[in-house]
């Protein structure tokens, strides 16, 4: 007959080490007794910082089409500028347009290093989340271990309760059946 697991068992079963005896009873109230999902959206917001914030707002901001089609029009502004509009001793940056691509090496070499940042922070939020779902799937597992268990208790007492009432229903009868006679 197959051999029920305890919480303990399926922790370490799950959790794959093998934990000290305070440590697994710490995890098991944390796993069943407390609710453990926490919103990482929130957590993050309260520890971010002026420049966590300033790095968000600037990624969001040049990765819109909106941002793309205003420096486009730029571009095409600073060329038309400079090749039709203005006469050759008024030019800005006469063709080549040395320092337009001055000016756009800057900001490339200011807006990697802050799209990065921004990644970072967007790829330690998603391993809080990874951390939460485990955390949050490994208790259901355990609920739901509990509940099999109970629902099968609940089923050997349902068998045991309707094996009485038969063999009272049998005596019943039986005893109806000598009275008849």
């Amino acid at each position: 007959m197959e051999t029920k697991k305890t919480k303990k068992e399926i922790v370490k079963m799950l959790l794959n080490t093998d934990l000290g005896e305070k440590d697994e009873e710490e995890l098991l109230d944390l796993l069943v007794d407390q609710p453990i999902s926490i919103d990482v959206d929130k957590q993050e917001e309260n520890t971010m910082t002026l420049g966590d914030r300033l790095a968000d707002k600037i990624s969001e901001i040049t990765g819109s089409w909106t941002f793309i089609f205003l420096f486009i029009s730029f571009l095409a502004f600073w060329i038309i500028l400079n090749v039709k509009i203005l006469s050759d001793g008024n030019k800005i940056d006469p063709y080549p347009f040395i320092l337009l691509n001055l000016l756009l090496s800057c900001i490339a070499a200011l807006q990697a290093p802050i799209i990065m940042m921004s990644q970072n922070r967007q790829a330690e939020k998603d391993s809080l989340r990874n951390q939460n779902d485990y955390r949050i799937d490994l208790k259901s597992e355990l609920i739901l271990e509990e509940l099999h268990d109970k629902m099968e208790q609940i089923l050997k007492n349902q068998k045991k309760i309707l094996n009485e009432l038969k063999e009272k229903d049998e005596q019943g009868s039986m005893t109806n059946e000598k009275k008849a006679k």
